[in-house]
């Protein structure tokens, strides 16, 4: 089930891809995005991720934590995402756990519609990022949460496809910066 703004965020603890501890709870302390992609060698999620990596600096400067989700195994991330060095925590969920708790699931339909997206397609090949082994619900659509201090889910963004995520325009709006 889709949750929406105005509930509670949902608490868990999880190791990141490096065995960190994660402690996702309302001590958690500042502005949150959870961000949920699909598997670990998709090539749009890491278009994403390096979307997200060139403008981390601006969103932390902002007060933003991100925390990215992948239905795949921690060594697969490691091979596919973790050449990017991401600046946040990567946690892997292949049983999909939290996927479930937040209401993220795939649609064939989203699949498809992923066909128009041939710019960020062209985009992420010519960055080398490939199709590789698919791991978890090969439909599922990435989705991300905007978490106020308060632990309150602010934005609930569901994808309408697999490169769908929620524009940075928004984010950045939300953290009351402005988009240059």
């Amino acid at each position: 089930m889709k949750i929406s703004a105005g509930q509670k965020a949902f608490e868990f603890e999880e190791n990141d891809i490096f065995g960190n501890k994660i402690s996702f709870n309302s001590s958690f302390n500042g502005k949150i995005m959870l961000s949920f992609f699909r598997y670990a060698s998709c090539p749009l999620c890491n278009l994403r991720m390096n979307h997200l990596i060139r403008n981390y600096k601006k969103l932390s400067d902002a007060g933003l934590k991100v925390v990215a989700i992948f239905q795949s195994p921690a060594e697969s991330i490691k091979h596919y995402v973790g050449k990017q060095d991401a600046p946040f925590p990567i946690i892997a969920d292949p049983e999909q756990k939290l996927y479930k708790r937040y209401g993220v699931s795939g649609s064939m339909l989203g699949m498809l519609r992923t066909s128009f997206r041939v710019k960020d397609l062209s985009q992420s090949f010519g960055l080398g990022y490939l199709p590789g082994k698919i791991e978890g619900t090969f439909t599922m659509i990435p989705a991300d949460f905007l978490i106020n201090n308060q632990f309150v889910i602010e934005r609930a963004f569901y994808g309408k496809d697999v490169g769908d995520h929620l524009p940075f325009a928004e984010i950045y709006s939300w953290l009351g910066i402005s988009d240059d």
